[in-house]
């Protein structure tokens, strides 16, 4: 789970920056608005500024893809050990199966020649 933990805290980490990047987006809108600055000028600044949102925005729903492999890598994992444990389970059980058999045809074989030395010795 470290690793997944590790993967949400980088998230919550861009998710931050993102807030403040669109925080610095409003000030400067509000620049704009009161004439401190041109309308072009806040385009460019802008710019930058929504460019690093996208690119923070896909780092983040990479790192949701990663969480989504490993748990489904986790979810697989254990699956598989439990297979492993039926498996192991069946085959503890055709054994057992296949010693009972092997017991009773011990026990009609010993009987049949108890059998067969008593007739004989009649």
């Amino acid at each position: 789970m470290g690793f997944i933990d590790r993967l949400e805290r980088n998230i919550a980490k861009l998710e931050k920056k993102i807030e403040k990047e669109e925080m610095k987006i409003a000030q400067l809108e509000e620049k704009c608005e009161s004439k401190k600055i041109t309308k072009a000028e806040f385009n460019i600044k802008k710019r930058r500024h929504d460019e690093q949102i996208h690119a923070w925005s896909a780092r983040i729903r990479v790192l949701q893809g990663g969480i989504v492999r490993e748990n489904k890598h986790i979810e697989e994992k254990a699956e598989e050990k439990e297979k492993k444990k039926e498996e192991k389970e069946k085959k503890k059980e055709k054994r057992e199966q296949k010693e009972e058999l092997e017991e009773k045809s011990e026990k009609e074989t010993e009987e049949e020649t108890k059998e067969k030395e008593s007739q004989d010795t009649a």
